[in-house]
């Protein structure tokens, strides 16, 4: 018995290095690949940067242009998508996780909210050319907002649902029972305990919606001149990399570099001061 214990007990040993050797050779493999990422976008964005990329708008090749314009346009078109996405993703979110446990509204909501999660965002673009760009006849960055924020909405409906479903039931009940009503329950309580996951949430639609292109071809469609207008075509980081990324002149091609390493930039940032706030109020 003991002899065959004993080689029960080693190939358990065996068969569980193995495994824990496949999981840190895999977080090799994934590590590499995003350091390899970090330091492409590092070494050939870096040598662009200037302060002409943020004060001068984008030019034709040989007139040191720079990326102003579609910077503002994008910081304008990502903020109006999130400013639209934000209260009817966290409404219908909390409506699905607090109210509607039970519902066949919030079956076939929840049921639309998941086909829109997986819905490439070329097709989001190709709608709301439908919907706002055919019938206006024009591109519009107001379009451009709207399709990011349709791009956003399923991804904070489904964080907001699933981190208000780990609050426990207790701390409702303990409000319930000092004579709370089910909307403070909801505000004071659920809300402040999943705050940490619900801000999650945000920044992972802020990420998505920041780097997308498909939908603003159909919508807001690029400009290389300054514009604010949310009735006119707007440019945008995203486009002017798509644009310039295939150029054959050297200098358009630095700027998308250098505009691919300002998203991922911004991007790491908004997420790293995010997790500081989270971590304080922790």
């Amino acid at each position: 018995m003991t002899v065959v214990t004993s080689a029960i007990a080693k190939r358990r040993k065996l068969k569980s290095r193995f495994v824990a050797g496949m999981c840190i050779g895999a977080a090799v493999i994934a590590l590499a690949v995003l350091f390899s990422i970090l330091w492409t976008l590092v070494s050939r964005g870096l040598p662009a940067l200037s302060l002409r990329l943020f004060t001068t708008s984008t030019l034709p090749t040989g007139e040191n242009g720079g990326l102003a314009n579609a910077i503002v346009g994008s910081l304008i078109q990502v903020g109006i998508g999130m400013a639209i996405a934000m209260p009817i993703g966290v409404m219908a979110g909390t409506y699905l996780a607090e109210y509607a446990l039970k519902s066949r509204l919030g079956a076939v909501t929840r049921f639309v909210s998941d086909i829109l999660l997986s819905a490439p965002s070329i097709l989001v673009g190709l709608f709301v050319y439908q919907l706002m760009v055919a019938t206006t006849k024009t591109y519009s960055a107001l379009a451009g907002s709207v399709a990011l924020a349709v791009i956003a909405i399923p991804i904070i409906i489904r964080t907001t649902e699933d981190m208000l479903g780990l609050v426990p039931i207790a701390l409702r009940e303990a409000a319930a029972a000092l004579g709370a009503p089910k909307w403070k329950v909801t505000t004071l309580i659920a809300w402040r305990a999943a705050g940490a996951g619900m801000l999650t949430g945000l920044l992972l639609a802020l990420a998505r919606i920041a780097g997308e292109t498909a939908p603003l071809l159909f919508t807001s469609l690029g400009n290389l001149n300054w514009s604010t207008s949310l009735s006119e075509p707007m440019a945008s980081l995203p486009l002017t990399i798509y644009q310039f990324a295939a150029s054959p002149y050297e200098d358009l091609v630095a700027l998308a570099w250098a505009g691919a390493l300002l998203i991922t930039v911004g991007v790491l940032a908004i997420n790293i001061i995010a997790q500081a706030v989270v971590g304080r109020r922790r």
